[in-house]
């Protein structure tokens, strides 16, 4: 497997440049589809800027000096996907990877506290031995669980990297959405409804401007407010 694609192939959501070079690093296989995360190497040396080349920041990520989710990495091809954690004890900074109001991945300065903890939509859900729930989350976590009053769709909030549940936000009416694509992608949105589809049409999440969207491109941030710090609009 090639472990660069061509410059001019990569997704719009990374926000590089096509014409500066011809190839780029390709994302390991991992919990992030490929057109929903970022390269670490990429997010080093193009987002924080620490680094001028990918051989720069290679080195960088093999010495250990990057955190993701409260955890050291040493592949330079992870992917990192939204509300992904990303730490740098030795400068003492913290970012939160989010969707912009374009489309692209932006990195937001967060505190040592919100550090801690991520949120994660629940995927899937199924039943496993001894009658337990394992519930995997959309960063590709497994979660087993005695009960599972959950259903997907919902967002747990957990604590990194021991996994802990601090807190959920339901799929439901009057929870504060943030949207993953589609036009609207990185606007805030209220819940109004959610139709499950009994037929190969998608499940639809409505709001309360009136607009709809599916279910795979809400994610629920919070209750009246979302509880995660959103990317500055620039200015045009």
């Amino acid at each position: 497997m090639s472990l660069h694609m061509k410059r001019i192939t990569t997704p719009k959501s990374w926000g590089m440049e096509k014409k500066t070079a011809y190839w780029a690093p390709k994302p390991s296989p991992g919990p992030h589809k490929i057109e929903m995360s970022v390269p670490l190497t990429v997010v080093v040396r193009d987002m924080l800027g620490y680094c001028d080349t990918a051989r720069e920041a290679q080195r960088i990520i093999g010495a250990r000096e990057i955190l993701i989710d409260g955890k050291k990495v040493r592949d330079a091809r992870r992917p990192i996907g939204i509300m992904d954690v990303v730490s740098i004890p030795k400068n003492k900074e913290n970012f939160r990877m989010m969707l912009d109001r374009l489309g692209k991945f932006r990195l937001v300065r967060i505190s040592d506290d919100e550090a801690k903890w991520k949120l994660a939509r629940i995927e899937r859900k199924s039943v496993v031995k001894k009658g337990k729930f394992q519930i995997t989350l959309h960063d590709g976590r497994n979660i087993l669980m005695d009960k599972a009053a959950l259903k997907t769709g919902d967002v747990l909030k957990i604590e990194v990297p021991t996994q802990k549940i601090l807190g959920k936000y339901p799929l439901d009416k009057g929870f504060t959405a943030l949207l993953t694509g589609g036009s609207h992608v990185g606007e805030i949105r209220k819940i109004q409804g959610y139709t499950v589809s009994h037929n190969p049409k998608a499940n639809m999440v409505s709001f309360d401007d009136g607009g709809s969207t599916v279910k795979s491109n809400v994610f629920v941030v919070g209750k009246d407010t979302p509880d995660v710090k959103l990317p500055e609009v620039s200015a045009l």
